[in-house]
């Protein structure tokens, strides 16, 4: 039998994934075999593992984080929900969250039972406070914001929702699983420092160039993190906050590598570099006579009819769509200029080759 090649990244235009760097590729290979979900037996990875929450409060704004290293953003925002879910001891929770959240929380919700209320975002794609405040009541556990969204790359009103939630009893989580690692060198209010955040997710397996996986969850109070606490008899740690119970240290390991790299000066370089990349391509496809999303962070979203889009795919571009058909590309740190140029010279052949039915 053949043996699969990996995935090249190449044309890879939409997804929030990437390279991992050297190091952490390296530190992964070196604790893939170790298990952080039993920190007293695995002390070594354990140590890492508090590097790392150091790394990520130091990006968000948060001078003693608690919290973990997650598989990725999905676990992240369900644990986020369940901590809020645990700490309010309520027998009707309900979370509310604009309709550019992620889909990890419809999965959220259907496990841990907890009524998710949708509300609509404005003009700019970002949560509507109004329509936030609305929805929220005595039963509210826990309001969510976007900083960072999957389809637009827009970051919610991050103060004004922590009072909204606040106001209402609510804890506030922040869904930065994305834009975490982009938004330091911007002007948004997003983190810890900026509004009293009960929690946020943040992934070094995307922008921080960590491998898969490697998510991040951080909670500013630990009796919130201690709200997702089981005993655990049989290990020689007495209790496990973690969902997954078992976990690979290769995720803890390469997101403290990466981070030691690359924080804040190589971050800085590569949102930078991107976010140009994203400008012009927004100025490209104006100049062709797409309609475009202008580009708050690096990521473009773009009108492309049905028949171009599936024939750039047929050419081997790694392309997706958002929930209303837009185009999207994700400039993430092995996107080039030069992908961007080759992607827009096969879309500049297609408009002017018969149209594909």
């Amino acid at each position: 039998m053949q043996r699969a090649a990996p995935q090249e990244f190449d044309r890879v235009l939409s997804s929030m994934c990437t390279r991992p760097h050297p190091a952490a590729r390296k530190a992964a290979e070196r604790f893939f075999a170790t298990n952080p979900g039993d920190p007293a037996t695995y002390q070594a990875v354990a140590a890492l593992e508090e590097d790392a929450l150091s790394y990520l409060g130091d990006i968000t704004g948060l001078s003693a984080p608690h919290g973990y290293v997650t598989s990725g953003g999905t676990e992240a925002n369900i644990q986020a929900i369940r901590a809020a879910r645990n700490h309010a001891r309520d027998d009707d929770p309900n979370v509310v969250a604009p309709e550019s959240i992620h889909f990890s929380f419809q999965k959220a919700a259907d496990v841990l039972d907890v009524e998710l209320r949708i509300v609509p975002v404005d003009d700019d794609y970002r949560a509507n406070v109004a329509a936030v405040r609305e929805a929220v009541d005595d039963h509210t556990v826990l309001v969510a914001g976007v900083a960072g969204t999957t389809e637009f790359g827009r970051v919610d009103p991050i103060p004004e929702l922590t009072a909204v939630a606040h106001d209402a009893g609510a804890l506030m989580h922040v869904d930065a699983a994305w834009g975490g690692f982009i938004l330091p060198f911007t002007d948004h209010e997003w983190s810890f420092a900026h509004a009293p955040v009960d929690s946020m997710t943040i992934d070094p397996h995307k922008y921080g160039q960590a491998v898969v996986p490697a998510g991040g969850l951080l909670f500013r109070e630990k009796s919130v993190v201690d709200s997702l606490a089981v005993d655990t008899p049989y290990l020689e740690s007495a209790s496990q906050a973690s969902l997954t119970g078992t976990r690979s240290g290769a995720g803890v390991a390469s997101a403290a590598a990466a981070m030691r790299e690359l924080w804040p000066d190589g971050y800085r370089d590569v949102y930078e570099r991107q976010q140009a990349n994203a400008d012009w391509l927004y100025d490209e496809l104006r100049s062709r006579g797409y309609d475009a999303v202008e580009p708050e962070l690096p990521l473009v979203a773009a009108s492309v009819p049905d028949g171009q889009f599936e024939s750039l795919r047929d050419l081997g571009w790694r392309i997706s769509r958002t929930a209303s058909g837009e185009l999207r590309i994700v400039c993430m740190p092995h996107v080039s200029r030069e992908s961007l140029r080759a992607f827009l010279s096969d879309l500049d052949d297609l408009r002017s080759g018969p149209a594909r039915n």
